[in-house]
């Protein structure tokens, strides 16, 4: 499989682990409850009777297996990330700090295409402003007065749309650079099931192969 196959198979050996440990980590799963109502205290001429709660779901009998299946994920993710760390140190690039990067690039050209979006304007608040006068008795009474807002540009934007531009231009390279690499990077790992298929059919078939 290639880079981008492991990834998503990665994505699927975590997504499994998880559920197995919400099966787990449910009490009502590995612990069986019996209520019984303490009749005959009470009534002589009548019986006790005990109920069980029904477990969690439909693994509550199969936790042992679960829990098994839990470490037989984790060793595949152990092994598939063995095997993405030696195909990553064959590329070209350091893959890691270049998303990294890229990420920080594309977040600054996000910033300058604000700043080079912005516009000039001039707004009329009608009543906007207040103040404080002295009326002809002599008392200090406030008023309102309307308020005109003037907003320039405070920058050279053509200098801003050149570092944009020139942001645009790496990123989108690098992001070019990455897809080829996760295309073409073989990674050594044998699937041990289809990554479509569901944590039922995965389990099911290593429960299977343990007996």
């Amino acid at each position: 499989m290639n880079l981008k196959e492991a990834f998503r198979y990665q994505n699927k050996l975590q997504a499994l682990m998880d559920e197995a440990q919400s099966i787990l980590c449910r009490d009502s799963n590995v612990t069986r409850v019996e209520t019984t109502y303490l009749r005959k205290k009470v009534m002589a001429e009548a019986e006790n009777e005990t109920t069980v709660d029904i477990p969690g779901t439909e693994y509550a009998e199969q936790i042992i297996e679960v829990a098994g299946f839990m470490l037989w994920l984790l060793g595949q993710r152990e092994s598939l990330a063995s095997g993405i760390h030696a195909a990553k140190d064959k590329l070209p690039v350091d893959m890691d700090s270049e998303v990294s990067i890229n990420s920080k690039r594309q977040s600054i050209a996000g910033t300058f295409k604000h700043m080079a979006d912005l516009r000039s304007s001039e707004v009329l608040v009608p009543h906007g402003g207040t103040g404080y006068r002295f009326n002809t008795d002599g008392n200090q009474v406030s008023y309102k007065c309307d308020v005109k807002r003037v907003t320039t540009i405070n920058f050279d934007r053509n200098v801003i749309r050149k570092y944009l531009t020139d942001m645009n231009k790496k990123a989108d390279a690098v992001s070019a650079e990455l897809d080829r690499c996760l295309v073409n990077a073989e990674v050594e790992y044998v699937p041990s099931f289809d990554v479509n298929d569901s944590f039922a059919e995965v389990f099911s078939a290593y429960a299977e192969k343990q007996k």
